[in-house]
């Protein structure tokens, strides 16, 4: 387990290098960028502390989205983000690391906002 764990965590700075590299189409960064906000965000679909159900969505939830978007990004673009991470090279440190907590922190909100204003427009 702890194996798949490592390399599940591997895989997703493969999908950071994905999203930095510049010929990434838009549709599979966009797509790239989700799963990760997905993996990294402290909210998940279903709250851990439910027994079972709390941990199988990032069971298959994650492995699912990394199969995803390495089955639609171009061989080319894997292999050269895989030799990216694995010369240190790709990660998601500093400026980029920062911007991409803003921005899931603000998916989170809107989604929030979104789910709240759904909520009071049924009552």
């Amino acid at each position: 387990m702890r194996r798949w764990a490592r390399r599940m965590k591997r895989r997703i700075r493969v999908l950071v290098a994905i999203l930095q590299d510049r010929q990434t189409p838009w549709y599979e960064r966009l797509l790239a960028g989700v799963v990760v906000a997905y993996a990294a965000s402290p909210i998940d679909l279903i709250p851990d502390f439910i027994p079972v159900l709390g941990y199988l969505d990032d069971l298959i939830l994650i492995p699912l989205g990394v199969w995803l978007v390495f089955a639609v990004t171009p061989q080319a673009v894997r292999v050269r983000a895989a030799r990216r991470v694995v010369s240190g090279q790709a990660g998601g440190a500093g400026r980029h690391g920062r911007v991409g907590a803003i921005a899931v922190v603000a998916i989170w909100i809107v989604a929030g906002a979104w789910f709240v204003t759904l909520l009071i427009g049924m009552a």
